[in-house]
């Protein structure tokens, strides 16, 4: 469902928390759009000319609606290869504007002495600059303008665009999570390892949505996407160095809601890499260094026990904090000691007090017991008694929960999920 929103709206969140000076849009920008796409760049010069190529293959008359923005950064205390790459990228951006035809592509340089990121900032804070700087030059005359999340390193298919602009079209909640399929790996070990991650997240989201947890959609930086009031709404981009579309969807859901879209894939790159301290790149460089075993998973039972816990906490019930804890513990002791350290009892009374109702205390809930305080209970009841175990033991439990039967591959296993999920497009094959 389109809705319409106001330049004024903009205003007061520019004012508050957006960003300034030193970072600006290189040229002047024509505009005004219906959206902007924006891309974090670092060290991207070899990827970034792939991904441009892929997104130009959208329709051209959608393609003239958005602004292509790519935010070119390092830290103040990047080495001299990501500085010189980065050199490489600025070059090369007025050659790609040309060759793709791309006159809306502008960039952001947050890499030049002087206007570096602060150290111990990385891939958030650069999304929010270019997010927050694409916001003066969109449309607010007709609907609400679309704000899309992808990277460097990241393919995107023909239908990209069209899919983004359908979905939003009719949806009631204000973000969506973009389905992705990493691309193929360069060799057997790569790609076993990418697999396995891939299969973990997957896992993972399908044991949230067997629990009943609202927080049960995919978290990828690059397959992201919002309009502007939910944007604005959820305070704007976090400054995370890593985790930062873990946090932004969560906060998006809470004030504006996030719903699956389908009719496209995004397709991150496999590759390892150790720029932040979690995420796809740390863990695929770690099991290549010391094997795949270093990723296990959750034991199934932990959903189940989850889902106790959320559908305990659904009821209509009248109790006080304390009977709330007394009743927990009955579904497990560790679940009690960790509502007890994270001081539930008072926090339920309170949210009792002020949201009168049983839709808007389970609303309340749900905004108390999120996406972080729902892994950060899988993390205690893990270090508790249920140690985590390899994908073998942890998947087909799940997706036979889910009515499917369990191939015994990793492999099979995971296009299974990506079809039951949406991910399960064929990457296509890219010029060189």
């Amino acid at each position: 469902m389109s809705l319409k929103i106001s330049l004024p709206v903009i205003t007061p969140y520019l004012a508050r928390t957006g960003i300034t000076l030193p970072w600006r849009i290189h040229t002047p920008v024509s505009g005004p759009f219906a959206g902007a796409v924006v891309i974090p760049a670092l060290a991207e010069a070899a990827n970034l000319g792939q991904t441009l190529r892929s997104l130009a293959a959208n329709p051209p008359e959608l393609l003239a609606q958005f602004l292509i923005l790519v935010v070119v950064n390092q830290r103040s205390d990047a080495g001299n290869s990501e500085q010189a790459d980065n050199g490489a990228t600025l070059a090369a951006l007025p050659l790609w504007r040309r060759q793709f035809g791309f006159d809306h592509l502008q960039w952001v340089d947050a890499a030049s002495p002087g206007r570096e990121l602060p150290a111990k900032q990385g891939v958030g804070l650069a999304r929010k600059i270019g997010l927050d700087l694409a916001l003066p030059h969109l449309n607010y005359s007709a609907n609400d303008p679309l704000l899309i999340c992808l990277d460097a390193d990241t393919l995107v298919q023909p239908d990209y665009l069209t899919a983004i602009t359908r979905h939003f079209a009719d949806a009631t909640c204000g973000g969506t999570s973009i389905p992705y399929r990493h691309r193929p790996a360069l060799d057997p070990a790569g790609q076993g390892a990418i697999d396995r991650y891939e299969l973990f997240m997957r896992s993972y989201v399908l044991g949230l949505e067997l629990a009943g947890s609202p927080y049960a959609f995919h978290t990828v930086g690059s397959a992201m996407a919002c309009r502007v009031s939910a944007y604005v709404a959820a305070g704007g981009m976090n400054r995370r160095q890593a985790g930062e579309d873990f946090y932004f969807l969560q906060q998006v859901h809470k004030t504006s809601g996030v719903a699956p879209m389908a009719g496209t894939v995004v397709h991150p790159s496999p590759r390892a890499s150790h720029r932040v301290p979690f995420g796809t790149g740390r863990a695929v460089g770690e099991m290549l260094t010391l094997g795949t075993g270093r990723l296990l998973f959750y034991r199934p039972e932990l959903f189940l026990l989850l889902r106790e816990w959320l559908q305990l906490a659904a009821g209509e019930k009248e109790w006080s904090g304390a009977e709330f804890l007394a009743a927990a513990g009955k579904i497990s002791p560790h679940l009690q000691s960790f509502l007890v350290t994270a001081g539930f009892a008072a926090t339920w009374d309170n949210l009792k007090r002020h949201n009168p109702g049983a839709q808007r205390r389970i609303t309340a809930f749900h905004g108390w017991f999120d996406a972080f305080r729902t892994m950060r209970l899988l993390h205690h009841l893990t270090d508790a008694a249920y140690p985590r175990i390899h994908p073998e033991e942890a998947v087909p439990p799940l997706l036979a929960r889910a009515g499917y039967d369990c191939p015994p591959v990793i492999a099979d296993q995971l296009a299974l999920l990506r079809r039951i999920q949406g991910g399960d497009g064929i990457p296509r094959q890219q010029s060189p």
